[in-house]
């Protein structure tokens, strides 16, 4: 039987815990754990910890946490996806394939052709979600550390910001990504829907961005997140 393995919300280590809220009305309602069996929490920090449930009620559930271990490596490249903002369910699935091949960072980028328009409660409850969705992937996939999710930030100021060794904006006439050294770490910068114009290329430019190609075909914008990221693993990290 395949071990139950959860993200908590808060620190964990040794001993007794009660679980929040959350986790605990999912562990005890939903999947209707009872005491004894054993479970897998992690808090995103890196290590994961073996246990059992102690106490399991309908708002309480209590974890006794028996062993530490040291969860699994993140990937020597180091990864800033800016990702373009796309609608619905390709963001979602874009972080979620980001977060499953190693991503540290994530930025929503929003540029000329997004689609998606944001006002603050709405971008909040975005950034809520989507912090979510890499949970869920980091609870599928095994992997121990939570990706930063950033607050949704225009294509101009991330620009500026971004550190990165080799930094990546793809476009379809440019150099493979092979033809670069090997960097530690790397900002990736994938246009929306729409693309990325050929005006926020050059500006991309300006700042130190190589413009890199994936292939012969345009890609949707959630599909490059993924192929990029998993060619890059495949060359500079641990795939």
């Amino acid at each position: 039987m395949r071990l139950s393995r959860f993200f908590i919300s808060t620190p964990l280590s040794l001993g007794q815990h009660e679980l929040p809220e959350a986790q605990a009305h999912y562990i005890a309602r939903v999947l209707r754990h009872t005491v004894g069996d054993a479970v897998q929490l992690f808090d995103g920090s890196g290590p994961e910890y073996l246990g059992q449930l102690i106490e399991v009620g309908k708002k309480t559930v209590r974890v006794e946490l028996t062993a530490q271990l040291p969860g699994h490596a993140e990937s020597p490249l180091r990864v800033h996806l800016g990702q373009g903002l796309s609608r619905g369910e390709r963001m979602d699935w874009a972080i979620q394939k980001a977060t499953e091949l190693g991503v540290a960072q994530i930025t929503p980028i929003i540029s000329e052709r997004c689609e998606v328009r944001l006002k603050d409660e709405r971008a909040d409850k975005l950034l809520a979600r989507w912090q979510q969705v890499a949970i869920s992937a980091c609870e599928q996939c095994g992997r121990s550390t939570l990706p930063i999710i950033h607050p949704p930030m225009l294509l101009a100021d991330w620009l500026q910001r971004v550190q990165a060794d080799l930094k990546l904006v793809l476009h379809p006439v440019a150099e493979p990504l092979a033809s670069h050294a090997k960097p530690q770490t790397l900002a990736f910068l994938i246009g929306p829907e729409g693309g990325l114009n050929d005006a926020e290329v050059a500006q991309a430019v300006r700042q130190n961005f190589h413009a890199a190609r994936l292939g012969p075909r345009v890609l949707r914008t959630e599909t490059a997140a993924a192929v990029a990221l998993s060619l890059a693993q495949h060359l500079w990290g641990d795939m």
